[in-house]
């Protein structure tokens, strides 16, 4: 017995030690780095977002917005199984060359194998009882990761195996689509400006998770301001370029389609004033997921390598009560300020009332004069203890914007993601509101957009439009349902209305009826009492519309007047600018998602035409990206 015990112990020593080695062998073996661009086989565009994963082992990666991507090998051997939503995917074997460059097929099976079922969706089995392969929403951080310890960006929840399914509390107000009005009757258009893009990358989570987004998720003017439009910077004493432009309607070659553009002066980083910001943050038990609490940490890191010495950040959370992390700190202490994010740990329930109000007074307490006074809010929105009604928080919010305290909303999360809430408070806090679905979204909105997102260079910014009766019979503003003003609005400054942000642009649209074009849109008898008489003027004239333009500077009280008339300068569409070809092309693909009653001849492969023959020089890749949705939304459509 006492031998047979001896042995046994010889033995494990034998095997540990032989672990060890093999241990010690593996993590000193040798490495290569690969490197390589994957492309759709079709018609060769750049994929971001593939899923690049070094077989048998958890060592992985993501291609970036051109579609590059980069990954540790073992110096030998090895195998690389490239992964992306709606493509077949691909195993390649290693070899000597450290570049590896592959295209994806289109997988139409996978795609038909996703059922939407009202704002969730889930995955039919196949005759095997195995769940076909249709992946999550895509990481797209273009960084080597280990796939134990998932991404911050990387989403599970929505697409679910048979017989689950996941219970969704997401919440849209509903949208009921502008109209189109006779000009006889309604001469005027006035509307409050948007700059939130919170509608398109929230549209995009959607998408890359294989569904169509809810028709209420889909704001038309959000998804077209989510893009940079190429317009010349102002000269001048105001700060802002109006950009006019029209030619037909994509979907309706008897209509005309204006495209109005505002160009905001872009102030240098260096020039901005000093910043008084606080994070005020969501560290709820529903902040949990992995594309929530840990995407906002790194999100708001990135954003404090943005800050300067001039720059103060505290940072206040709220759960089950609400109490400050990090007092006032400069914007050059990052050690100090990414330690307090590193502590974050979600649980609990969410009192949001409670934690705005300690923001709102934070922010007070070390409010900066002629400064950027900034509450920042990171949430799921799903405020549910304490002052929660909208009413209260909005009563609350607008009090502090007339300090000079804005207010930015970043949403994040799915499931029980509350955009009708975080819309409304961003609205009446003279600030902005972004969906971050993953780090390059969160990399667009508080770096590549820093000083728009974060600094106001105008407030209550309005726009009313006179159409010209003489020349169009009736119009329609694509968007902005949620934005529309009374037209003594217009000239009413105690009215709020949008903001405009450092080098921010703001592209609207209008679709028009000529006169003398019959249309079914315009059901109204005439009027049998009262009629309109035109004046003679309005005939004579070249004028189509006069777009007139109000603002307020970011501390002021009495709004300025900018008036653009428009002149018809028809011109066909395939002479138009990148800028009108891409706006119309984003529209018509939004009122496709929307199932709109005016979208018209337009379909999938017009939008595709129509966006790549206008995507531009395209630096960050935005453009190619929203024409890869297109085309995964093309597949879906199709089955």
């Amino acid at each position: 017995m006492f031998n047979k015990k001896i042995e046994i112990m010889r033995t494990k020593r034998i095997v540990f030690f032989t672990l060890m080695v093999l241990a010690i062998s593996s993590f000193n073996s040798p490495v290569r780095t690969i490197k390589g661009v994957v492309t759709d086989a079709q018609d060769g565009s750049t994929l971001p977002g593939v899923s690049v994963v070094l077989k048998n082992t958890t060592k992985g990666s993501t291609t970036d917005i051109n579609g590059e991507y980069e990954i540790d090998v073992p110096e030998v051997g090895g195998v690389l199984a490239f992964s992306f939503i709606g493509y077949t995917t691909k195993e390649v074997k290693v070899a000597a060359n450290d570049v590896i460059n592959v295209q994806l097929e289109v997988d139409v099976q996978e795609l038909s194998e996703i059922v939407v079922t009202g704002y969730g969706s889930r995955v039919k089995r196949a005759l095997s009882g195995r769940a076909s392969g249709v992946e999550m929403e895509k990481s797209r951080k273009a960084s080597s990761y280990d796939m134990a310890a998932p991404s911050p960006s990387y989403s599970r929840g929505y697409i679910q195996q048979e017989p689950n399914t996941q219970h969704n509390t997401e919440g849209y107000d509903a949208i009921n689509e502008n109209i189109f009005l006779e000009v006889v009757k309604n001469p005027l258009s006035t509307f409050s400006i948007d700059v939130d893009a919170a509608s398109y990358s929230n549209m995009r989570r959607f998408l890359n998770n294989g569904q169509k987004p809810p028709k209420d998720a889909v704001r038309i003017e959000e998804m077209v301001n989510y893009f940079n439009y190429d317009y010349k910077q102002p000269v001048g004493e105001h700060p802002f370029a109006i950009h006019t432009e029209i030619s037909t309607a994509p979907w309706n070659e008897q209509h005309k389609l204006v495209h109005i553009g505002l160009q905001g002066k872009e102030i240098a980083t260096d020039e901005l004033p000093p910043s008084n910001l606080v994070f005020l943050i969501d560290v709820s038990g529903s902040m949990s997921s992995s594309n929530k609490l840990p995407l906002l940490k790194s999100a708001f890191k990135l954003l404090t390598e943005e800050l300067r010495e001039e720059d103060k950040v505290s940072i206040v959370v709220y759960a089950g009560a609400a109490g400050m992390v990090l007092p006032p700190t400069s914007g050059t202490d990052k050690k100090a300020i990414f330690a307090a994010f590193d502590k974050l740990q979600a649980g609990g329930s969410t009192a949001g009332g409670a934690g705005i109000k300690l923001a709102y007074r934070t922010a007070m307490e070390n409010f900066v004069e002629r400064g950027n006074n900034r509450v920042i809010i990171a949430t799921d929105g799903d405020f549910n203890v304490g002052e929660s009604s909208n009413a209260a928080m909005e009563r609350l919010i607008e009090e502090k914007r007339e300090h000079g305290v804005f207010l930015t909303v970043l949403g994040f999360g799915m499931g029980n993601y509350k955009d009708s809430k975080m819309e409304i408070l961003a609205d009446k806090g003279n600030g902005n509101y972004a969906y971050i679905d993953n780090i390059l979204e969160a990399k667009k909105v508080l770096v590549n957009e820093f000083g728009g997102t974060l600094f106001t260079i105008a407030k209550d910014v309005k726009l009313q439009i006179e159409f010209n009766p003489a020349k169009v019979k009736a119009y329609r503003l694509i968007g902005y349902e949620n934005r529309k003003l009374q037209n003594e609005d217009f000239n009413n400054d105690k009215k709020d209305a949008g903001e405009l942000g450092s080098g921010h642009s703001v592209t609207a649209l209008y679709e028009i009826i000529p006169v003398g074009v019959e249309s079914a849109f315009i059901p109204v008898d005439e009027l049998k009492y009262q009629s309109t008489k035109i004046d003679k003027t309005a005939y004579r004239t070249a004028e189509l519309m006069t777009v007139k333009f109000r603002y307020k500077q970011p501390d002021g009280a009495k709004s300025k007047l900018i008036v653009h008339p428009v002149t018809d300068q028809m011109t066909s569409l395939s002479k138009t600018s990148d800028n009108f070809r891409w706006s119309a092309a984003v529209a018509s693909f939004g009122m496709l998602l929307r199932d709109s009653e005016f979208k018209g001849s337009t379909t999938i492969d017009n939008v595709l035409s129509l966006a790549q023959g206008a995507k531009g020089a395209d630096a960050e890749g935005y453009r190619i990206e929203f024409i890869n949705l297109v085309k995964s939304s093309r597949l879906m459509a199709s089955n």
